[in-house]
C-alpha cells in the first residue's frame, strides 16, 4: 500500500500531468536558439495574447526572467531600480541585478498587503540635479501576488497608479508576475487589464500552472528583442524547447481555470488551523494559495513542526523562526 504524502512545501512541486507529458512527446520541434522551434513560436504568441502584450520570450527560470527584464531596462550601469524591500527580486534572486548587471536596488517598504505606498515610491526617485553623486532611477519593480506578504493581489488600480508613476518620470515598470494568474482569478479581473501598465512582465509556468520548468517574459516587440539577446548572454538559450513549452501551454489552457479551488482549500486550510489554539493565523489575509501562521506556543519552533509533519506523511515550509507556511496546490 502506497502512503499519501500531501506535500504544503510550495506550489512549485507539482509533477507534470499525463496531458503535459504526452504533450511534450508529440511537440513538433526545432531550435530554437536559431528561432526555429514552432511549438515555442505558438506559445510564445499565445502568452503575448493572453498578457495584452506584443511579444513573449520562453527562459528557463523565474530569476533569469526578472533579471533578463531588469537589465533590458537598466541598460546603463549605475542604474537604480525602485523596489520593494521584501520582494522576491531583492531577497531570493541572489542579487543578481547587482552581480550581474551593475543595477542598484533602492528598497521601499513592503505593507503587510504587498504594496509599496505610492508617496514613497515618488520620494525614491532619484532627482536629475543630483546626477553627479547618485544612481539614475530607471525602473519600479511591482510583485502580484506578492509571496512574502503571504500571497496578496495587487489591484489593478493600484497597479494602475504606480504605472502613472513611472510614466510621469520617465521610468519603467516591470511586473514579477510569477504568480499572476492567482491574482487575476482572485480579484475576478482579467490578466491582460491587471498588467496594462507595465512595460514587462515575467510570468512563472512551473507554479501554479503546474508545467515542470520555465517561466516566460512579456512586452512590447523591442523589448523582447533585447531580451533574447541577454538570454542568450545567460545561457538561457536553449535548442529544442517546445517540448517544455508544450508542457506550459497544457498548464495554461487546463489549470488556470482550477485555481480558485487551490484558494479555496487555502482558505479551509487557514480555517482549520485558526482552531489550534497554539496557532494563529489570520483568516483575512488568505486571498490566494498561501497560508502563513505563526506558532504562539514558543516551545513550538517551525523546523520542529515540520519535522513532526513530516513523520506523519506532510511536508511543509518553515517561513521564519516563527512563522510557518503552507500551500495548497492543484495536485492536493
Amino acid at each position: 500500500m502506497v502512503t499519501k504524502v500531501v506535500d504544503l512545501r510550495s506550489d512549485t512541486v507539482t509533477k507534470p500531468s499525463e496531458a503535459m507529458r504526452a504533450a511534450m512527446a508529440a511537440a513538433d520541434v526545432d531550435d530554437d536558439v536559431l528561432g526555429a522551434d514552432p511549438t515555442a513560436h505558438r506559445f510564445e504568441a499565445e502568452m503575448a495574447r493572453i498578457m495584452g502584450k506584443e511579444a513573449a520570450l520562453f527562459v528557463p527560470s523565474g530569476t533569469m526572467a526578472n533579471l533578463v527584464s531588469v537589465l533590458v531596462h537598466c541598460d546603463a550601469r549605475g542604474s537604480e531600480v525602485i523596489l520593494g524591500d521584501n520582494s522576491h527580486i531583492h531577497v531570493y534572486e541572489n542579487g543578481g541585478i547587482s552581480t550581474v548587471g551593475g543595477v542598484h536596488p533602492k528598497t521601499v517598504r513592503n505593507n503587510p498587503d504587498g504594496i509599496m505606498d505610492i508617496d514613497r515610491i515618488v520620494a525614491a526617485i532619484r532627482h536629475q540635479d543630483g546626477a553627479l553623486y547618485y544612481p539614475t532611477t530607471r525602473l519600479i519593480c511591482l510583485e502580484n501576488t506578492h509571496a512574502n506578504c503571504g500571497g496578496k493581489c495587487l489591484s489593478v488600480e493600484y497597479t494602475d497608479k504606480v504605472g502613472e508613476v513611472a510614466k510621469s518620470h520617465g521610468l519603467k515598470l516591470h511586473i514579477d508576475g510569477a504568480r499572476i494568474f492567482n491574482a487575476s482569478v482572485a480579484l475576478g479581473v482579467p490578466v491582460d487589464r491587471l498588467v496594462r501598465a507595465a512595460d514587462s512582465v515575467s510570468v512563472c509556468l512551473s507554479k501554479g500552472l503546474g508545467a515542470p520548468v520555465g517561466s516566460v517574459i512579456v512586452g512590447s516587440k523591442a523589448f523582447i528583442d533585447k531580451a533574447k539577446i541577454l538570454r542568450k548572454t545567460l545561457g538561457g538559450g536553449m535548442r529544442q524547447v517546445g517540448i517544455l513549452c508544450a508542457a506550459a501551454y497544457v498548464g495554461l489552457r487546463d489549470t488556470v481555470g482550477k485555481l480558485a479551488d487551490d484558494h479555496r482549500k487555502a482558505k479551509v486550510l487557514a480555517d482549520g488551523l485558526k482552531k489550534i489554539k497554539q496557532f494563529t493565523v489570520d483568516l483575512t489575509s488568505v486571498e490566494t494559495n498561501m497560508v502563513f501562521f505563526d506558532t504562539a506556543d514558543p516551545r513550538i519552533l517551525p523546523d520542529k513542526l515540520c519535522q513532526v509533519l513530516e513523520q506523519r506523511n506532510v511536508l511543509a515550509m518553515p517561513a521564519s523562526s516563527k512563522r510557518s507556511s503552507f500551500s495548497p496546490s492543484v495536485e492536493l
